[in-house]
């Protein structure tokens, strides 16, 4: 994460002695009482500032040096990067400095903003920042000639409220109000005075302040705004930006009375419509209280700024600044008309004319998340049609803008901010998940954590299980994607810039401007869901991409898959019913086979494949008869083994521990012996001891398990034990053949060998081996381990002395 030489100077940091430190900070106590300041003083700063915050926990310094230190940042003739230095120090060191440095607070604005953020810093209570926020609020008030106080006050004031909002009392929040609808919507409308440098043409007329322009050129003829440009700004011009910048965490934080959004408010939803309409129609809101003055010039100021976005800038900073103020002026009237009802009717027709302005531009993609929040919030009381508004935002952005890193964050957090409304009121929401993916698969590492939250919104009956394929097929959207992009790159006729991407990359350039794997990819990349569950030729679709699974957005997409399955599937067996039950079960033997081929993405996916294969069958265990046709089928193949032989062993254990007739009557004779001899024919198969036989490429878990499941289904159909006790005899042959001694060690070996000797013997009493190895369903729980009159401890003791009495009954 860091160099090597930054490494080894926070470890000399935090590994620095006390005796040490207090000899170091001695030294930087002598120098801070010289005269001049040093380079020395200021590089012994810095090595302390290291020192001190290089460890979690807060370094006690000498009090005479924190006394020091303290001093010169409360001193307004000290250097500012002292004041930096001693600042910084002081918030990271430890006794805390909050009372002796609130005991007399310096009128000097750059040392009481530096004072105030070790105030912030270490304050523990409320009550701790009261002496400063009685500073602050005398700065607001007085009209000092500079004005440097007041700058400098609304930032600190701002963070202030943020983490203790009830540090105002009533009074105080109408006066910082009254002081806020000043500042933005009386600021001067001439240029501040430029510095002049001085000259045989400097004479009074070239200093006269020039008007503001729009940032289209022309003069500016309403009130200033944060979007009016200019070559300097007077003191209440900063204090107007300052103010826009704090306006909609005031509005958060304070309700129209005043007080916190903590407490209750008991006033009617009529009486704030009434006071609302005084506003819109009376001749002065000064007859307004404070904040709902302050409610009528924001929602004003705001208004006009998405006026002027509308102007063409003549610099493109200008144009991102217009973007950020239409983000910022729809989230205060969205706030505003949420405190007050009646503010919707006089904001939608701005809102509705922006949206008509910006949708077709997706230059401006993230100032869409804002408006259609609005809507969310305000089109049922409006009556408006929302339907196109959400239509486009999820249905085209996502596809547009999938790369843009800090879009996909936005987008992401505005659905988990309102996926339960947009669940129960916007119809394409949970259809839209491919393309909700598609930021997944681009951003994959920075929006796991999100996507972890939202996911369980997306599982639907009607597209759980497109859902379930689309995650799967995560990492071929990934490719696509990248596809997709460089496609868009470079030309098909350019041969030379394709090859320069590499011999594989360009190969699947090609096959991606392919018309015959059109198809595929326009499946991949679908916008909405309801096209299908998967598609047919998904094995083509992997042999296409196989050149991309090395390509690190693809593995890295591969990383999350596995955690969002788990996500998944413990989201829709809580609502899932029989019928989804079955399709999830086909899916996952389907899927198994059906994986894009990534280093370790195959065998993670099986695992989780595996866990939930045993939870999907306990919650539902006819799902074994159900799909026995299915599942038998996978079971019958040798090959699974190979390729994975977790899931196998997992299907093979449910199906010893489901497949009976306590769990469904439609279990039958017939159903059991067409598994024990599918089984049976398996593991004949895998053990054959040969000569020329390689060594075994299964562990002895497998036929551990598949001797435990053929015992198991023997016992509910007592006609098949001879055949498995005459079966489970051989299996020291197999443990003790050469191939297999070669492959095992001696503990493998025993084991296998150890668990035919067991159930040859459990199967010579076929009762007391059904309560053993098929007990019934409620055989977990306590009652059976506890009470002496329940049959499974008398059954473990019957079988316990059999064991010891009758060692003669181990295989030869």
């Amino acid at each position: 994460m860091y160099a090597a030489a930054t490494e080894s100077l926070i470890k000399q940091a935090r590994e620095i002695k006390e005796e040490e430190l207090q000899r170091f900070c001695g030294r930087i106590f002598k120098l801070l009482h010289t005269k001049d300041v040093s380079g020395d003083t200021v590089d012994s700063l810095q090595r302390l500032h290291l020192i001190v915050s290089a460890t979690k926990h807060a370094r006690e310094l000498p009090s005479d040096l924190v006394m020091k230190l303290q001093t010169v940042l409360r001193s307004s003739s000290s250097p500012e990067q002292l004041q930096v230095l001693s600042s910084s120090i002081i918030r990271q060191s430890f006794p805390p400095s909050v009372h002796s440095l609130c005991s007399d607070l310096s009128q000097d604005s750059r040392t009481f903003s530096y004072v105030a953020s070790v105030v912030l810093s270490q304050a523990g209570n409320k009550e701790d920042v009261i002496p400063l926020c009685h500073h602050l609020l005398k700065s607001l008030e007085s009209r000092l000639s500079d004005g440097l106080i007041s700058k400098h006050a609304l930032p600190i004031l701002s963070e202030m409220i943020t983490v203790y909002p009830d540090v105002l009392t009533d009074d105080q929040v109408n006066l910082v109000s009254r002081k806020l609808v000043d500042w933005l919507r009386y600021a001067s409308m001439q240029q501040g005075a430029s510095m002049s440098s001085g000259g045989f043409f400097s004479g009074p007329r070239a200093r006269q302040p020039a008007p503001l322009t729009e940032v289209d050129g022309v003069v500016t003829g309403d009130f200033f705004t944060v979007l009016c440009v200019g070559q300097s700004y007077t003191e209440d011009q900063w204090m107007n930006m300052y103010t826009f910048s704090m306006i909609k965490g005031w509005l958060l934080t304070y309700d129209a009375d005043g007080t916190t959004n903590t407490e209750s408010d008991d006033r009617s939803e009529v009486d704030s419509s009434v006071m609302s309409m005084v506003s819109a129609t009376s001749s002065s809101s000064r007859l307004l209280p404070p904040k709902e003055r302050l409610r009528e010039k924001a929602f004003e100021y705001c208004q006009r700024l998405i006026e002027q976005s509308d102007r063409k800038a003549l610099k493109r900073r200008d144009t991102e600044l217009q973007k950020a103020c239409i983000i910022e002026s729809v989230s205060i009237i969205d706030i505003i008309c949420g405190e007050d009802p009646s503010y919707v009717y006089r904001a939608f027709p701005c809102i509705k004319a922006l949206y008509g302005r910006l949708n077709g531009d997706f230059t401006y993609a993230r100032t869409l998340l804002p408006i259609a929040q609005f809507y969310l919030n305000h089109s049922e009381t409006a009556a408006v049609d929302s339907e196109a508004v959400f239509c486009q935002l999820f249905s085209h952005c996502p596809t547009e803008q999938f790369n843009e890193p800090m879009l996909a964050f936005e987008f992401v957090q505005f659905c988990l901010l309102n996926s339960s409304v947009l669940q129960d009121r916007v119809a394409n929401y949970r259809q839209s998940f491919p393309n909700l993916l598609k930021f997944l698969a681009w951003n994959s590492s920075g929006l796991i954590g999100e996507f972890v939250e939202l996911l369980p919104s997306l599982v639907a009956p009607d597209t759980a299980i497109e859902l379930l394929h689309t995650i799967l097929d995560l990492p071929c959207l990934a490719a696509a994607l990248d596809l997709q992009q460089r496609s868009a790159c470079y030309q098909a006729l350019d041969r030379t810039a394709w090859d320069q991407q590499g011999a594989k990359l360009a190969a699947c350039l090609d096959a991606f401007r392919q018309p015959s794997y059109r198809g595929l990819f326009l499946y991949i990349l679908r916008p909405e869901a309801g096209t299908g569950d998967t598609i047919d030729r998904l094995n083509l679709l992997h042999e296409i991409l196989a050149d991309m699974a090395e390509s690190p957005r693809v593995v890295q997409c591969a990383q999350v898959v596995p955690v969002l399955l788990h996500v998944y599937f413990n989201t829709v067996t809580q609502k899932a019913d029989e019928k989804m039950m079955n399709q999830l079960l086909l899916v996952l033997l389907e899927r198994s086979s059906l994986l894009y081929n990534i280093k370790t993405f195959n065998a993670e996916v099986q695992k989780v494949f595996s866990t939930h294969l045993q939870a999907l069958c306990k919650l539902h265990p006819p799902l074994i008869v159900d799909q026995s046709r299915e599942i038998l089928e996978f079971a019958s193949i040798p090959a699974n083994i190979y390729s994975k032989e977790d899931f196998y062993t997992h299907v093979v254990w449910v199906i010893g521990e489901f497949l009976s007739v306590s769990y469904d009557s439609r279990c039958t004779v017939e159903l059991i012996t067409s598994f024990f001899e599918s089984l049976e024919a398996v593991l004949f198969e895998i053990t054959q001891v040969r000569q020329s036989a390689s060594p075994p490429g299964f562990s002895p878990r497998l036929i551990t398990v598949l001797m435990t499941t053929l015992a198991k289904l023997a016992t509910r159909s007592q006609d098949l034990i001879p055949r498995v006790s005459l079966f489970l005899s051989k299996m020291r042959i197999f443990a003790r053949s050469g191939p297999v001694m070669a492959c095992y060690n001696e503990e493998d070996t025993e084991e296998i060998i150890t668990r035919a000797h067991e159930l040859i013997n459990l199967l010579k009493l076929p009762n007391v081996a059904q309560s053993v190895l098929a007990p019934t369903a409620g055989g977990d729980g306590p009652r059976w381990h506890r009470d002496t009159n329940a049959s499974l401890p008398q059954a473990m003791r019957a079988v316990s002395g059999l064991l010891h009495r009758h060692s003669s009954f181990l295989p030869t």
